[in-house]
């Protein structure tokens, strides 16, 4: 949009000859710009307040105390209010310090008008001045109006799209959730500072200081809320008009509009995700159509993939919406199936990507090793259920599998595998409870270093020789020869399945 004229300011006032008006404070914001002028003797008027006005006054309307000046001066300042004109000589009661420096503080003008200036002269003066500025805002509001036009013939993104409406309608645009993240892909989201503006009320107020925040409207409530800041344009003088409230009300309209169709295109393509998914685990896909199923749905062509089992904490189910969500705002490619055993998501091998699947809370996550995109899912799928069964024992909220690969082999259910345990170590695991003995651990320690009594005895702070002697009473409690390959084996798989299932440290 080409430079405007620049609007009128509080200053233009205070220059004018005509209405001899004096500062009393707050001169640091004589560059506020002034939309409207309106007469108020309540002490609250912000209720009807939409920002920008000059509030004038005979003074009936200002508080006697200081804290009730100081608290008047808070709330024109919050609603935006350009500054305030006391009538001079009338009914304004002494102003205290506190208020005075309230204003300074806020940059808030408090300005003196002579009693021989009528209200009346002022109004008209904003009056002509809005109406000067009444052309460009219609022009912008028909522009702003013909961004549905936008979208359809040009295709444009939201980043695109909102850099259009910024150059538009003068202000400086921000989206965000209700928790502050990103809203739409490409829109910036308020900083530290602009995000103090943002509401802590379900029905805020549209106006905060410099601009307005409105919700973004969506089923169920609000999706997030656009911040719309005045900004000026390149040149140390020159100004972008802003174009006001009902030009941010429709570019809200606007955001609802476009996240509606985010929306959906994220929902056809989780649909997609799924199908997809649901090939995969049949294995009725070929390697290459698999990675061009892949690529479509947003992964890298080689970029190696992990696939993840959630299942809720045991006093709440999973909700599947949550998951959606936390994996939406974060950007990540993704896809879900819901199984009886629990919600399957392949997602890329990523730290953030893995980092995102862990942010999802009251959650329990099983992850198996990273593979190859187009790989067969049964060795993944074993491994992730296996690694959710590890979360659920050792209450984590994320276990991914680990690098020994025996257990993969494991069967998944956890009924089979307690099974295995009580038949192979019963006898052991219940002497070393009654006993206090280590036992089985030391079997396990043994084996897990090639058999080496030397390690093994090292590791565990023992002698070698009483190490001999507790692998010589594990073998008689499990009646398993530890130097057959056979009975070796099943002791192996038995102890790891031990540890899998929560049954040893």
């Amino acid at each position: 949009m080409s430079a405007t004229a620049a609007p009128l300011l509080v200053r233009d006032l205070v220059r004018s000859p005509a209405l001899q008006l004096r500062v009393l404070a707050g001169e640091s914001g004589l560059d506020r710009p002034v939309a409207w002028a309106h007469v108020s003797e309540l002490e609250d008027p912000t209720p009807w307040l939409l920002g920008a006005e000059l509030i004038m006054t005979t003074g009936i309307a200002i508080p006697r105390s200081s804290v009730r000046q100081c608290a008047y001066v808070e709330r024109l300042h919050s609603a935006g209010v350009a500054a305030l004109a006391l009538s001079a000589h009338l009914h304004v009661p002494p102003l205290r310090r506190a208020f005075l420096a309230a204003a300074e503080e806020r940059a808030l003008p408090v300005l003196e008008l002579p009693l021989q200036v009528p209200f009346i002269a002022v109004a008209q003066e904003v009056a002509a001045a809005a109406q000067a500025d009444a052309r460009q805002r219609l022009s912008a509001q028909v522009q702003v109006f013909g961004a549905l036009r936008w979208l359809a013939a040009e295709g444009l993104t939201a980043a695109e799209l909102f850099r259009r409406l910024e150059q538009l309608s003068g202000y400086s645009l921000y989206l965000c959730t209700r928790q502050g993240g990103p809203l739409l892909a490409g829109v910036p989201v308020p900083d530290s500072r602009h995000g103090a503006l943002l509401p802590s009320s379900p029905d805020p107020a549209p106006t905060v200081p410099g601009g307005y925040v409105l919700p973004v409207p969506a089923p169920g409530g609000p999706a997030g809320y656009l911040l719309a800041l005045e900004r000026r344009g390149d040149g140390p003088v020159t100004r972008i008009r802003p174009a006001g409230l009902g030009v941010v009300q429709h570019i809200a309209t606007v955001a609802a509009l476009q996240l509606s169709m985010v929306r959906h295109e994220r929902e056809t393509l989780r649909r997609q995700g799924a199908e997809t998914l649901a090939e995969l685990m049949e294995d009725v896909l070929d390697p290459d159509t698999a990675r061009r199923h892949l690529t479509r749905l947003g992964f890298g062509p080689e970029e190696r993939v992990l696939l993840a089992v959630l299942d809720g904490e045991e006093d709440a189910p999973l909700d599947d919406a949550v998951v959606v969500q936390t994996l939406d705002e974060a950007a990540v490619p993704y896809l879900m199936l819901r199984r009886h055993e629990g919600l399957y998501v392949l997602i890329p091998d990523s730290p953030p990507a893995l980092g995102d699947l862990a942010a999802v809370p009251r959650t329990r996550a099983g992850v198996s090793r990273p593979f190859a995109p187009g790989s067969s899912l049964g060795v993944p799928r074993r491994e992730a259920c296996l690694a959710l069964t590890r979360a659920r024992a050792s209450d984590r909220p994320l276990v991914s599998c680990s690098d020994d690969t025996t257990d993969r082999w494991l069967h998944e259910d956890p009924a089979v595998l307690h099974g295995l345990v009580e038949h192979v170590l019963g006898a052991a695991l219940r002497y070393d409870t009654e006993h206090g003995s280590a036992l089985v651990v030391s079997a396990l320690t043994w084996l897990e270093r090639d058999r080496s009594t030397e390690d093994a005895a090292r590791a565990l702070h023992i002698h070698p020789n009483t190490l001999l002697y507790r692998l010589r009473r594990f073998a008689a409690m499990t009646g398993r020869n530890l130097s057959s390959t056979a009975d070796t084996t099943e002791v192996w798989l038995a102890l790891r399945a031990a540890r899998t299932s929560g049954r040893l440290p």
